[in-house]
Parts: C-alpha cells; structure tokens; sequence
C-alpha cells in the first residue's frame, strides 16, 4: 500500500513538474495537490512502519519546485492582447474569399441518384 502512494506521488510530481514549464502552468497546480497528498499519505505510512525512503522527500522536493515556478510565472508573465483589429480583417478576408470559391462551383452538372 505505501509503495502504491510512493508511485502515485512521484508520477504526480513530475507531471507537476512538466505542467510547470509549459505555457500552460496553472495547470500544474492540481497534480500538485495531488502530490502533496499522496506524498504525505506515503509519509505517514512509512513513518508508521519506522523507515522514511528518500524517495518520499524527493517527491515533495520535485513538488515545491514545481509550485514554486508555477507561481512565479503566474506573477511576473503578462498576458498582453495585440491588435485584434488584423485578426478580424484576415477573418472577414477569408469569408469573403470562400463565398466567392462557392460561387464560382458549378453544381448544376452533378448528378445524384
């Protein structure tokens, strides 16, 4: 049974760990938690049986760390919205040029049966 949440709390903390350095780093906050979970679920069970692996203070290592970049990028990165005035003339520019592809199809020599 501990060697279950062992496993379990080092698979989440190094996808926490993976999820912290993608763009998408909020992400990483719940296999965190989970981490933290299982870490300290392993921990109580080893402490009961009277021997700490190492391992389980890596998880919690790896896990902080990656906490740590997490809320860091979400402090200091700025999400900056660019001229979206381009994107809707590109858009617009584009619906114009498929309605007129379909206007020039000639559909009238298809024949269904």
């Amino acid at each position: 049974m501990k060697q279950v949440f062992i496993i379990l709390g080092l698979i989440a903390a190094i996808l926490t760990t993976i999820l912290a350095v993608l763009p998408l780093s909020n992400l990483a906050i719940f296999p965190a938690i989970a981490a933290l979970i299982f870490g300290l679920i392993a921990f109580y069970l080893s402490k009961k049986a009277g021997y700490v692996k190492k391992i389980i203070q890596f998880t919690f290592l790896l896990t902080i760390i990656s906490i740590s970049i997490t809320i860091y990028k979400a402090i200091f990165t700025k999400v900056e919205v660019e001229n979206t005035e381009e994107l809707l003339n590109k858009e617009v520019e584009s619906k114009q040029e498929a309605i007129e592809e379909l206007e020039d199809l000639d559909l009238e020599d298809i024949n269904i049966e």
